[in-house]
């Protein structure tokens, strides 16, 4: 069971629905036998900016961040996994310069940040050849193609 608190501070019109996200999510946490519980919160570009500059120290805006709950065992009885932060024009702009379908790049970087929750990551390259492969497995179980390919979708996006 998922438990997903969905908080839109984004002024896009055109977003996935609330059941795409937790599709998603429960797709890529689907390993764990406990439940989970997690929050998306979707943003423009300030908010991803003061973020991944206040977190990160890089001034620019990213597609998402992932902010794993540390929380010492016992103090709280919740099964709560953590945040992902996805700023929206981010997303939205490198869907188009990837020529990615948007909804495919979307669910990779749920995907992706939930598998950071989860403790995945791409530091090293075989980390990165570790999750990059789940990443492409869990795509393709949805119809996805891999999204490390360059050029995949270039017939699907409007200019």
């Amino acid at each position: 069971m998922i438990e997903l608190d969905l908080q839109i501070a984004s002024s896009a019109s055109q977003l996935p629905s609330h059941a795409d996200f937790l599709a998603w999510c429960g797709l890529a946490l689907r390993q764990r036998t406990s439940p989970s519980e997690l929050t998306i919160r979707l943003v423009d570009n300030e908010e991803g900016l003061e973020l991944n500059s206040t977190w990160r120290g890089k001034n620019y805006p990213t597609n998402v961040l992932s902010f794993p709950a540390d929380i010492p065992d016992g103090l709280l009885d919740i099964p709560l996994l953590g945040d992902l932060v996805i700023c929206v024009p981010v997303v939205e702009a490198e869907a188009r310069e990837q020529h990615k379908a948007l909804t495919a790049h979307w669910a990779h970087l749920v995907i992706h940040g939930c598998l950071h929750l989860l403790g995945y990551d791409h530091i090293d390259d075989e980390e990165a050849e570790e999750m990059e492969a789940l990443e492409r497995q869990l795509l393709a179980e949805i119809g996805h193609p891999d999204p490390y390919l360059d050029n995949q979708y270039t017939d699907l996006i409007p200019s």
